[in-house]
């Protein structure tokens, strides 16, 4: 029985790559990208949600600073 060659590692991760860059170029060409007045109202809403997590984040910190100042002070 004859037996059947490999093809060299360099050569085979070389059709590798290029196969998964040929596969990468078509997904891409699938792609519907978003118009620039989508990217802005989208960055709006993100700038929007971050800063009122933020300000949730805040009035919570002060309320729990406030709180564990009562305690300390109910302690002395």
């Amino acid at each position: 029985m004859a037996e059947v060659k490999k093809e060299n590692w360099f050569k085979r991760t070389g059709h590798r790559i290029a196969k998964w860059f040929r596969e990468m170029r078509s997904e891409l060409k699938k792609v519907v990208w978003p118009t620039w007045p989508q990217v802005a109202k989208n960055t709006l809403v993100v700038v929007a949600c971050a800063v009122l997590v933020g300000l949730f984040i805040w009035c919570f910190d002060m309320v729990a600073s406030a709180g564990v100042e009562l305690l300390v002070s109910l302690g002395n």
